[in-house]
């Protein structure tokens, strides 16, 4: 195997490592909502347990041996949960979080993003060995009260044994499903039986009765554990070949069976997958190719060549009954549509497009220099024909690149979840965590740079705004707090919204650091709006915290906010009502990659604005400016607008321009607007943009560049940031500067 396979074999299995890493945090989740509620989810458990099983064979095979490690430990603690050895408390629970946290830290180590926690997973081993040794065998005794053939019980999984056992002990009643199957039609028959079965209790197990008379039929025998009566059972479960029987306590006076009146009836819709027929007993390892495509394999089935163990091998040689080999079996058809794509070569494609987008440009100049010759007037009408279904399909290009771009909020909403979680116990604070709008959709590029500013506001959010449980009890909120963490698309704009019940900001005290600080004038911060006192909050430096703690107060936190979304080209804003709670609204484009922009002129330079950010462009009146409180702004549709000169800002060279229109491009963020004065329009078109590089990323007021097509190159601007400047009062740009 070559380096080039090497490295793409170790990329899928990173890829593949964290799918799998974040769906185990999904079901911890999952399962801790169950715990404080009192209840337990045996499928939960055993979706964890596979999912750490899977795990581990997937690091052996790539060697990592820290991972492989860890998982075969967790493996053993989490088949203890299955078999009701260990219960499963907030302490186990505890364990398993931090294993997911542990996983994360090894694979950023093994791609070279920091150093292997071997002390942590040490540490985390004793904890687990130290839980395996507090743990109780099961007994069987109740299992025996019921008149169970012998030879099904001897044919159980020991998992299977255990959940018989639990629902016994709980109280629930024992039926025997006997029912046939069409082999052509299973499928979509055991999702029949699924559906109509599961709302009323848990199927332990199915296994073939080999007593079937149809060779092009199979019939199954189903053992579920219920609360419903046989009344209610028979009513419910029909439209199948089926007979119930109540399995009774050795006690217990006989009960009739159930055959349902009329012709019997095996649906034949769907083929959805029966993941959710828990579990899946080793049996169906052996049924024909049809039944054994919908069922996953037995937890504890991972190395192929093994053979079933012993109690599982009656079982299996008593299906081989129900084997018709046939040429489906030998089908290496792959169940997958999906292939996963580096972030880099899809970018590389969108730097093409953007190469293609500037053809495009330079096409329809072309066309309209032929256009202006008589003589050329047929090839002219050619040359746009070719030019208009080149566009068509370039607009499909582009818009079939960036759909693939695309991933959903969720991604990074998940992983916040587990985060609430670990600070909230850490801040002894009670919180309830609300996620709408996961599935919304953003640019992969920009969901990874918002893991940290979104993580920011969630701590601070637990740590400044929920109130402790005697601060709450005191105002008569409820003992448990609520975050909120909202998202959808507005326009070409993704909208994220964090939100919180705590205690609100209060204006005086961040005032009063403000300027305690050096942060504002005290003579200026008592014209400040409330708008502009609560934006202080992203001034460097400034806390409302003396002493930093573990969760935050060292001043950096909503700074970092503000500067990463900036960089992403969005805005972020803060509502805060005091006693009621705290909103922070994040604004971002949907991609970064291609862009529709307005081009305008200035002093001979070419600048970009994104169309996004544009409200309209109308003509410069300089009769109509006028100054307020030391900044140019006009009057707009009835509304206040202040004015930036661009040439002015940039600093270019000022020269008189009489008898010359100006323009104001209307830029918008959010709720600020902001008119910037131009000297020409030149037109609307889609870019690629391009980074400035290292030496330029510090530079204010530009997002990237990119080509213009006739051996140029233009700025592309960066609205938000322009419009902070503007509007920033002078003592406040002064302070970020360093010179107050």
């Amino acid at each position: 195997m070559g380096d080039r396979d090497i490295d793409k074999a170790k990329d899928e299995f990173f890829s593949e490592a964290q799918e799998i890493v974040d769906g185990l945090s999904r079901d911890l989740l999952a399962l801790d909502e169950v715990i404080k509620t009192g209840g337990s989810d045996a499928e939960l458990v055993n979706d964890v347990f596979r999912a750490v099983h899977t795990l581990k064979g997937l690091s052996g095979l790539f060697g990592a041996a820290m991972m492989s490690g860890l998982s075969h430990e967790l493996e053993d603690l989490l088949d203890d949960l299955r078999l009701g050895r260990i219960e499963l408390t907030p302490v186990v629970l505890d364990l398993l979080f931090r294993a997911v946290e542990l996983y994360g830290k090894i694979l950023s180590a093994a791609k070279g993003d920091g150093p292997e926690p071997a002390d942590e997973v040490k540490t985390l081993l004793v904890s687990l060995g130290q839980v395996a040794q507090n743990k109780a065998g099961g007994g069987g005794s109740v299992v025996a009260q019921y008149e169970l053939d012998p030879g099904l019980l001897g044919v159980l999984t020991e998992y299977e044994e255990h959940r018989l056992r639990t629902n016994l002990q709980a109280g629930l009643s024992l039926f025997k499903l006997r029912v046939a199957f069409q082999l052509a039609t299973i499928d979509s028959a055991l999702d029949e039986l699924k559906a109509k079965t599961r709302p009323h209790g848990e199927i332990i197990t199915y296994l073939p009765t080999g007593e079937g008379t149809d060779p092009d039929a199979v019939e199954l025998e189903i053992l579920v554990a219920t609360r419903t009566p046989l009344a209610t059972l028979r009513a419910q479960i029909t439209g199948f070949n089926i007979t119930i029987d109540e399995v009774r306590r050795r006690d217990a006076g006989p009960q009739e069976a159930y055959q349902p009146a009329g012709p019997s009836i095996i649906p034949t819709k769907g083929g959805q997958e029966v993941s959710d027929f828990f579990p899946p007993p080793a049996t169906f390892d052996a049924l024909p190719q049809q039944a054994r495509t919908s069922v996953p394999p037995p937890p504890t089935a991972f190395q192929s060549g093994a053979p079933p163990p012993i109690r599982e091998r009656d079982q299996t040689a008593r299906m081989e009954n129900a084997r018709e080999p046939g040429p489906r079996e030998l089908s290496l058809k792959s169940v997958s549509q999906t292939v996963r794509v580096d972030i880099r070569k899809l970018d590389s494609l969108m730097n093409i497009v953007g190469e293609l987008a500037i053809v495009r440009s330079m096409l329809a100049r072309m066309g309209e220099r032929v256009r202006a010759r008589p003589e050329l007037r047929d090839f002219a009408s050619d040359m746009e024909r070719v030019h208009r279904a080149f566009d068509r399909h370039l607009m499909q290009m582009q818009n079939g690149i960036l759909e693939v771009r695309m991933v959903p909020l969720g991604q990074v909403f998940d992983k916040l979840a587990r985060i609430v979680r670990q600070l909230s116990r850490e801040a002894d604070k009670q919180v309830n965590f609300v996620i709408t709008g996961a599935e919304t959709e953003i640019d992969k590029l920009i969901v990874e740079e918002l893991s940290d500013p979104l993580m920011h506001m969630i701590r601070n959010a637990i740590d400044h705004g929920i109130e402790d449980r005697d601060g709450r009890m005191r105002v008569g909120k409820p003992i448990v707090g609520t975050i909120a963490l909202n998202a959808f698309q507005k326009g070409n704009h993704v909208v994220i919204e964090v939100e919180d019940d705590g205690a609100g900001m209060d204006p005086r005290r961040i005032v009063e650091i403000a300027v305690r600080r050096g942060m504002v004038v005290a003579d200026e911060a008592q014209s400040l709006t409330a708008k502009e006192i609560l934006a202080l909050v992203f001034t460097p430096g400034f806390s409302t915290r003396d002493e930093a703690t573990s969760l935050s107060g060292r001043g950096v936190g909503m700074d970092i906010v503000k500067t990463n979304i900036a960089k992403l080209g969005g805005v972020v804003d803060i509502t805060s009502e005091l006693g009621i709670g705290t909103k922070v609204t994040i604004v971002l484009p949907i991609t970064l990659a291609i862009i529709s922009v307005l081009f305008v002129e200035v002093r001979d330079q070419i600048f970009s604005v994104p169309l996004a950010s544009v409200e309209e462009a109308i003509v410069f009146d300089e009769s109509a400016v006028r100054l307020v409180e030391g900044r140019e702004v006009m009057t707009q549709r009835g509304a206040t607008l202040p004015i930036a000169r661009l040439a002015r800002m940039f600093r270019m060279e000022e020269r008189p321009r009489k008898n010359h229109r100006s323009y104001v491009v209307i830029g918008t963020v959010g709720e600020r607007r902001v008119g910037f004065v131009v000297d020409k329009l030149i037109g609307q078109q889609d870019i690629v943009v391009k980074a400035l590089g290292k030496s330029l990323t510090d530079v204010r007021g530009f997002a990237g560049a990119t080509e213009l097509g006739d051996q140029r190159v233009g700025l592309v601007l960066d609205v938000a940031s322009l419009i902070d400047e503007v509007l920033a009062s002078e003592q406040q740009r002064l302070a970020e500067r360093g010179l107050q």
